[in-house]
């Protein structure tokens, strides 16, 4: 299953209007901030070492990069066509095996913390009270869906969390012997929020994605993940896939790191698109985002999830995570859920989706690009090995500190 990465396939609809950053590996550099115009990525590293710092300044960081570019402070250091076709990290029997030598796209975001908020949708509350009560057995998870939805039915449809009606719909769960820590944070007043990863951990389009060798049971996430600074400003927004395991989740909430913390378990890109006269936060709460998966026997799997059926608001998400409790000096990086949790029978009847190694997956949205992924184990992707102290090491040999 050979893939290219292109600008026609991985850019926004309106390309030629977006204000996209993201960062590059250089051979013999390192990682580089850089813009996308005109068919071409442009440095800013005269603007801000890192995409943080970019965020943190005081002036917009999309008028910041247009005037870099416009006043010829950022120049152009690669072709974006090149760099994409680059960034595709191939199998062993593929032919456009990664050229370690030439540049290729990282995960847009750096010194950011990697957050995510769970339980947003009702779908994947839905679902994720099923893996509850499965105990993480895939086997289980058809009877228990349908009876679920026997006492759920739409009664959580259009319910606001933490509001009045909430309440009543939690005393009804309770009585009827149905309620579940996944309904405490879908439909009560706190929202969960967790770290996804490490800082430095994402991977970008392209790469690898890692599933733990020992899960059965697993799926993508597709969703939109939020730019945040220091000041909780939301300033643009990418994509990004919460690889999530089903079955080690489903086990205990206890097991909620080992499930979604694994060596290159976080996708985020292909670029951040900044916010602007173009593009804003309300074109993200109408944003669809489409999930296709391709496996290597030819099982095809797609479908979506659009914003505007999210629980939470996307801001009213970012006030739970960044906040007078929680202060993160260089910003966040906040994925905001999904409500797709596919349960497409792969393996057998009753046994829902899974992945299996080789498979492709892709996650777009008409406003933000496309994020392509190949699936391997965790234990088999490249190491991550480029940490903080690295990339300090890295940026102060540059003079860029």
């Amino acid at each position: 299953m050979t893939t290219t990465l292109s600008p026609d396939t991985s850019l926004p609809r309106d390309a030629d209007r977006a204000t996209l950053i993201g960062r590059i590996w250089q051979p013999g550099i390192g990682p580089t901030l850089v813009a996308v115009h005109e068919g071409g990525l442009h440095d800013l590293s005269h603007l801000a070492p890192t995409t943080s710092d970019l965020l943190e300044a005081d002036v917009p960081p999309a008028d910041a990069v247009r005037e870099a570019i416009q006043s010829g402070k950022a120049p152009r250091i690669a072709h974006l066509a090149d760099v994409l076709a680059n960034s595709f990290e191939a199998q062993d029997d593929e032919t456009n095996a990664r050229d370690f030598g030439r540049p290729w796209l990282l995960a847009p975001c750096d010194l950011q913390a990697i957050k995510a908020s769970g339980v947003t949708f009702v779908d994947s509350l839905l679902e994720r009270v099923i893996e509850e009560q499965s105990r993480g057995d895939a086997s289980k998870a058809d009877a228990i869906r349908a009876a679920l939805s026997g006492v759920l039915g739409d009664n959580l449809a259009g319910i606001v969390p933490g509001s009045p009606e909430a309440a009543k719909v939690k005393a009804l769960l309770i009585a009827q012997g149905a309620w579940s820590q996944y309904l405490e944070v879908g439909i009560g007043p706190d929202a969960e929020i967790f770290t996804k990863a490490p800082v430095l951990a994402a991977v970008g389009t392209g790469a690898q994605v890692g599933i733990h060798s020992g899960s059965v049971w697993n799926n993508p996430e597709p969703e939109v993940v939020l730019a945040v600074n220091s000041r909780g400003q939301t300033l643009g927004a990418a994509l990004g896939n919460d690889v999530n395991l089903r079955d080690f989740e489903g086990r205990s909430a206890l097991l909620l790191g080992k499930a979604k913390d694994n060596n290159a378990s976080c996708a985020i890109g292909p670029f951040i698109r900044l916010f602007d006269a173009h593009f804003g936060i309300d074109d993200v709460r109408r944003i669809t985002v489409g999930l296709k998966v391709v496996g290597p026997e030819g099982f095809a799997l797609e479908g979506s999830s659009s914003l505007s059926k999210i629980s939470r608001d996307p801001l009213d998400l970012v006030g739970q995570a960044i906040n007078p409790h929680h202060a993160y000096p260089d910003g966040l990086m906040l994925f905001l859920g999904t409500m797709f949790a596919p349960t497409q029978d792969r393996h057998g009847p009753g046994q829902g989706f899974t992945h299996v190694v080789g498979d492709l997956v892709t996650i777009s949205a008409p406003e933000l690009g496309a994020l392509v992924n190949r699936v391997v184990h965790a234990d088999q992707a490249p190491r991550w090995n480029f940490g903080i102290c690295a990339l300090m090491r890295n940026l102060a040999g540059r003079g860029l500190l």
